[in-house]
């Protein structure tokens, strides 16, 4: 087991791995209590090396390995990479490029929709998980060899998925398919904590002007706090006592008393009255944005069937070529070609419509057909 708890350690085994081709990468983190995800260990692997990286190790600098999160030359990999991905932003102020996500490359393989890493890795390594330190408090120090080797294990498997997810893929002429995901996954916006658009996160209640700055503004209050505090968003108030908050527009700490969803004694805090403080500001604002809400096109009547057939056939082009119905098209995408052809959908475009979009648009126009044969669901040209 190597584990590195100095900076010079880090940049010799930095050096290594920036010499591989590709490099597995996982961390452990705890945010159960933080807004902020406190890193608690770092694994990685390459071909010829692995070690786990201590964070929390006193006096230890992590810069050499964020560089090579950013070396361009070497490929990174994650399983389920968002939330890794977002702790390296804010740890480097950039994302990990280039990235290869083998939860999404599995859809592309046919090994399932958003398969667990545990599940993937006993089906194409026939190997079986230890999960005993699964919840692990990784904060705690010392960690004992036991939770240095699952720690560990979670990379040296990753290492050995890659490899046969890329010659999979590629045998398959499939590579490709990832990159749109890619480039959402490292889309900087995803990863977006500015306050003023925490209001993005919620399903809107209501449509009106007010109502939606109420809310942009009580969200805008609320993410700014559990910043500040390095709690959850959800230890400053629920997103129920935003809807409220919305809704009654509060004035005085007694409107608050009379919320349901706000704590008792809230209207006498602090934090309340910057609250109201910044409800009154933003209403009082003569250039204010005003909020249009911006309604979807209705959906012709009549195009029920028709969505259903089409799911029918996604469902059966996705195990005729063993990939995830998911990654090929969306519920939206599918309602989307039943009202229009000329639809502006990844399922219309790309290898997507290689797939799916052309065969859709036939069954729509009838040059198409889906029959059952032998209990199966079959397609014939017509």
């Amino acid at each position: 087991m190597r584990l590195i708890t100095t900076t010079a350690d880090l940049a010799a085994f930095s050096r290594e791995l920036a010499a591989a081709r590709f490099v597995a990468v996982d961390t452990e983190f705890m945010r159960e209590t933080t807004y902020w995800p406190k890193l608690c260990l770092i694994q990685a692997a390459s071909p010829e090396a692995e070690a786990v990286i201590d964070p929390l190790a006193a006096g230890i600098d992590l810069a050499p390995f964020l560089d090579l999160m950013g070396d361009e030359k070497v490929l990174k990999v994650f399983h389920a990479a968002r939330q890794d991905l977002e702790i390296f932003l804010k740890l480097a102020g950039a994302l990990p490029s280039p990235v290869f996500d083998t939860q999404i490359a599995a859809m592309a393989c046919g090994w399932g929709d958003s398969i667990a890493y545990d599940a993937l890795v006993q089906q194409v390594l026939k190997r079986r998980l230890d999960k005993s330190s699964r919840f692990t408090d990784w904060s705690r120090r010392p960690l004992s060899d036991n939770q240095l080797t699952y720690a560990l294990a979670d990379v040296t498997h990753l290492r050995d998925l890659y490899p046969k997810m890329e010659a999979k893929l590629t045998t398959e002429n499939r590579l490709h398919w990832l990159d749109e995901e890619r480039a959402n996954l490292t889309d900087p916006d995803i990863y977006d904590t500015t306050p003023e658009n925490a209001w993005k996160r919620l399903k809107l209640r209501k449509t009106t002007a007010d109502y939606v700055l109420g809310l942009q503004v009580a969200a805008a209050w609320r993410e700014r706090q559990a910043q500040l505090r390095d709690v959850p968003r959800g230890r400053i108030v629920k997103d129920e006592a935003l809807y409220e908050i919305a809704e009654h527009r509060p004035k005085t700490p007694a409107d608050f008393e009379r919320m349901r969803a706000v704590p008792r004694g809230f209207g006498n805090s602090r934090a309340a009255q910057e609250l109201i403080q910044a409800l009154d500001h933003a209403f009082a604002d003569p250039k204010r944005a005003t909020y249009k809400h911006e309604r979807s096109a209705p959906t012709p009547p009549g195009l029920g069937p028709t969505v259903e057939l089409l799911k029918v056939l996604l469902r059966y082009e996705a195990e005729a070529n063993h990939v995830a119905p998911r990654l090929i098209a969306s519920a939206a995408d599918v309602e989307a070609i039943a009202a229009s052809d000329d639809a502006e959908v990844p399922a219309l475009t790309g290898w997507r419509r290689e797939v799916f979009g052309e065969r859709a648009l036939k069954l729509k126009h009838g040059k198409l057909a889906l029959k059952l044969k032998g209990g199966k669901v079959a397609v014939e040209e017509v």
